[in-house]
């Protein structure tokens, strides 16, 4: 408490909220919840504050320093990280916690400024940089004798409705025939129009929609 007033160390801990809170925003923002995503980030704002405290508590004492070491290191995560980016956003938390704790406001406005642009300039850059993600599937059920006459006719459609998109895999037996075609950009009002023309290029058919992320439309 002598090195650290009561209000200074309030301060740091409602910034380190406030910080965690746009680091959950930008992972809503650029990394959608998806169906196999434990939503981590709704533990950021726990995370942030008590790394900032523990780290405010332990940078003046070396005694304690030790003890946090040992502690920690009997600690075990049991419950597996499920998609990749969340390693990448838990290590910005904890950046971010200890500049807080270390009064370096300065390192920890260039750290926000810098992410930004870098999650930015992955969503909005050159595609290489998103691999080969795809927001969903839109899979065809049609008779086979449909598929045969209509095929070339659906999957120009296909090619035209969706650019970006790419035919995953085409199964074909004696009475119906499944396409699998992978999207991305499927904007909400286009689903119904997308599944009124299909039943237009060809008698029978049907069309569902799958989407990768939740809430993803």
């Amino acid at each position: 408490m002598k090195e650290i007033r009561i209000e200074q160390f309030f301060m740091l801990v409602m910034i380190s909220l406030i910080v965690a809170l746009f680091v959950s925003y930008l992972y809503l923002t650029f990394y959608r919840n998806r169906a196999t995503g434990s939503q981590i980030h709704r533990s950021f704002p726990l995370l942030g504050v008590s790394i900032t405290t523990i780290f405010i508590c332990i940078q003046f004492s070396l005694p304690l320093s030790l003890g946090l070491l040992g502690a920690l290191s009997i600690v075990r995560f049991r419950t597996p990280i499920k998609e990749p980016e969340e390693i990448g956003f838990i290590m910005l938390v904890i950046a971010t916690s200890i500049c807080c704790a270390t009064f370096n406001l300065v390192f920890l406005g260039i750290l926000l400024v810098v992410t930004y642009i870098g999650l930015l300039f992955i969503k909005k850059g050159p595609r290489f940089l998103k691999g080969r993600l795809n927001d969903g599937i839109l899979l065809i059920t049609l008779p086979t004798v449909e598929y045969k006459s209509n095929g070339d006719r659906l999957m120009n459609y296909l090619e035209s409705k969706f650019p970006k998109g790419k035919t995953e895999s085409i199964i074909e037996n004696q009475d119906e025939s499944v396409i699998s075609y992978s999207f991305t950009d499927l904007e909400k009002n286009t689903m119904l129009e997308v599944q009124n023309e299909l039943k237009e290029l060809a008698g029978g058919i049907r069309s569902n929609i799958f989407f990768n992320r939740i809430g993803e439309t």
